[in-house]
């Protein structure tokens, strides 16, 4: 009986539709599978980007002849593309952004900013579009470095000895107009309140008129490497003792057991000193008494040690007022 019912069409043909139905499903899948990856990668392969970089200008023109001022050294290149162009472009910095002066001569200019070696499928802009630059004829000078500083902030009593560069003369170009008004090439050294020891120091150096203008050249090298000696200088010097408000009817002997003291001072303000002083004011001594006495310190001089000396007073009632 089983036998029969496979035998019978109805159930062929059954059996046939429902296998053509389950090739139909599967081949239906696989395409929907294949069609759905296939979007995915032309998805990504097509995507764009876009990305905005800082870009150093360069010059296109005769510098040997020409000093150009005006130009930014870097301005922003915007890139935009498929994605995996911009990311490896970028990377490889596969472009060059310049200026190019190479048929103009000494004046302004408005000059548009170009970009070479970019792939065709990208886009971009320049930020900014263009410059405005002044080519000048080129001059070069050889000239000396002259150092400011102010004295001012030195404590009381210090020198500056010997100022010393490791570069005291520079090489300056520009501009002929420029380099024709310089004056001098200045290092103006910062010395910090207070200083009492050597300074080292980097300072930048400005080409200045005679107006004190700073003026728009290259310096080579920018930047000199100064030594300022900064010192006090010391005297041994004998001391002398001066009295004040004597009074009329009383007679003083002073006397001192400290022969010496050690003034320390401006150089040449010492030079010139002989002895030190010390004052007694004798207003309030009526009676034989030991006193302290300062040390008078002259415009110039920082202290002295020691900075004041017993003094003995002999006073007594008639004769004339003796000192030693």
């Amino acid at each position: 009986m089983k036998k029969k019912i496979f035998r019978e069409s109805w159930f062929l043909k059954i059996s046939s539709l429902l296998i053509s139905l389950l090739i139909v499903i599967y081949v239906n899948t696989t395409q929907q599978a294949y069609m759905k990856t296939n979007t995915t990668t032309k998805t990504t392969e097509t995507a764009t980007n876009t990305t905005t970089v800082t870009a150093d200008l360069q010059i296109s023109a005769n510098t040997d002849k020409y000093y150009i001022t005006g130009y930014p050294e870097q301005v922003k290149l915007t890139i935009e593309g498929p994605s995996a162009l911009v990311t490896s472009t970028v990377n490889t910095s596969a472009y060059r952004v310049y200026l190019d002066l190479s048929d103009l001569g000494v004046g302004k200019h408005t000059v548009k900013i170009q970009v070479t070696g970019l792939s065709k499928q990208l886009t971009y802009y320049v930020k900014p579009a263009y410059v405005t630059v002044n080519i000048q004829q080129r001059k070069s000078r050889t000239l000396p470095v002259t150092t400011q500083y102010d004295s001012e902030a030195l404590p009381k009593g210090y020198d500056i000895g010997k100022i010393s560069l490791d570069h005291s003369v520079v090489e300056v170009t520009g501009a002929q107009s420029e380099i024709n008004q310089i004056k001098q090439i200045l290092a103006k050294v910062d010395i910090p309140d207070g200083i009492t020891h050597t300074l080292n120091q980097q300072v930048v150096l400005q080409a200045i008129d005679r107006k004190g203008r700073q003026l728009n050249v290259s310096i080579l090298p920018a930047s000199v490497k100064v030594q300022v000696p900064i010192s006090i200088s010391k005297k041994k010097l004998p001391v002398e003792i001066k009295t004040y408000n004597d009074a009329s009817n009383k007679s003083y002997i002073t006397s001192t057991d400290t022969k010496y003291v050690t003034l320390y001072g401006k150089k040449a303000v010492l030079k010139k000193l002989s002895k030190a002083t010390a004052y007694v004011d004798l207003e309030h001594i009526t009676s034989t008494k030991t006193v302290q006495a300062s040390i008078k310190l002259p415009s110039g001089v920082a202290y002295s040690n020691p900075d004041n000396v017993k003094v003995h007073v002999k006073v007594s009632d008639s004769g004339s007022t003796e000192r030693r």
